[in-house]
């Protein structure tokens, strides 16, 4: 051995170790940028049941965004706790833009001041675009002797404690309707929550309870097919699917024109630049004519704002929501 070749080989120690500690290094750095996301599939997680307010128009939505984005679109429903469940199970993915959790009014606004103790918190999340905004219409089933509003009410005061009402899960709008229309009509009422909005609006497709402010793009095709009646919309004007039927405020209830919404978010940290990339595929195709139809064809608006527009709303709702709750003492744990 030369005494060249001893610095030689030292130095090529050092390099190596140089870059065996820049890659662990690579490996302890917070989330990056990837530049060819996406390179795999995507899940959009649901939470609540399959088949529900929020898992056909995401389903409607998961092939035409998995075209655009030349990756599978995976729809993964996980349903329970008033949608806290699933979306607790995002707010601690991995922020890579894989994992996007379709949320809702419930989950990503009322839950915050519904439940004292949550799995997740609002700055876990960034929001992206909504989906799909609706009013909920109040519904009785078709075989009901109740034809409107004032005789459901007058059936409640006659019999307290018999009529029931039910709702897609403890917090959801579908609820905390219910509860406003117990609390602004002096009567006494059963709530009757289900695992999700498809077991909610059959319950009362089949007389199980007996009415439900149910969401329109649940309860709009059980209405065409005259499975259901429809008594009154939620919304600040009449809904053009449901045109003859009247809004809560013409028929003189107060705080009943709040509509609900489902929109995207993925966990905080997420690379901003595939917070755009993502944002920008789902806005394009909430744009798409297509789905526009389709969502229309539900009962539903169709989404895509912008994301800061959409952020300001989440944030809006996270006030306004929790201050009917607190004033109305509906808090659930």
């Amino acid at each position: 051995m030369t005494r060249a070749s001893i610095p030689r080989r030292s130095a090529l120690a050092t390099l190596a170790a140089s870059a065996l500690a820049l890659g662990t290094a690579a490996f302890s750095l917070p989330a990056l940028a990837d530049g060819n996301w996406p390179s795999r599939p995507i899940t959009l997680v649901i939470p609540g049941a399959a088949g529900g307010s929020t898992d056909i128009p995401a389903r409607m939505l998961a092939q035409k965004l998995g075209e655009r984005l030349g990756q599978p679109v995976i729809v993964d429903n996980k349903p329970g706790a008033g949608g806290s469940l699933g979306t607790g199970l995002v707010a601690r993915a991995q922020p890579d833009g894989y994992t996007v959790l379709v949320g809702n009014t419930g989950s990503n606004a009322i839950n915050y001041t519904a439940y004292k103790k949550l799995s997740y918190k609002p700055g876990d999340f960034v929001a992206l675009t909504d989906m799909i905004y609706f009013s909920n219409v109040l519904v009785v089933p078709a075989k009901s002797p109740i034809q409107s509003l004032p005789d459901l009410i007058a059936a409640a005061k006659k019999e307290p404690g018999k009529l029931s009402f039910s709702s897609a899960g403890m917090g959801q709008t579908t609820h905390l309707m219910g509860e406003l229309f117990k609390e602004r009509t002096a009567t006494d009422v059963v709530h009757v929550p289900y695992k999700g909005s498809a077991p909610g609006t059959m319950a009362i497709v089949t007389g199980e309870t007996q009415f439900m402010f149910d969401n329109m793009t649940a309860s709009l095709a059980h209405i065409k097919d005259g499975k259901l009646r429809p008594l009154a919309v939620t919304g600040d004007q009449r809904e053009p699917e449901l045109p003859t039927v009247p809004t809560m405020t013409e028929l003189g209830m107060k705080d009943f024109n709040k509509v609900g919404w489902m929109g995207f978010f993925v966990p905080a940290k997420t690379p901003p630049d595939v917070v755009k990339k993502l944002t920008d595929n789902l806005q394009a195709v909430l744009h798409d004519p297509d789905i526009q139809k389709r969502y229309r064809d539900l009962g539903g608006n169709p989404g895509g704002k912008p994301q800061a527009a959409f952020a300001r709303q989440v944030a809006d709702d996270q006030k306004t929501w929790g201050e009917l709750i607190l004033s109305q003492k509906l808090q659930l744990d």
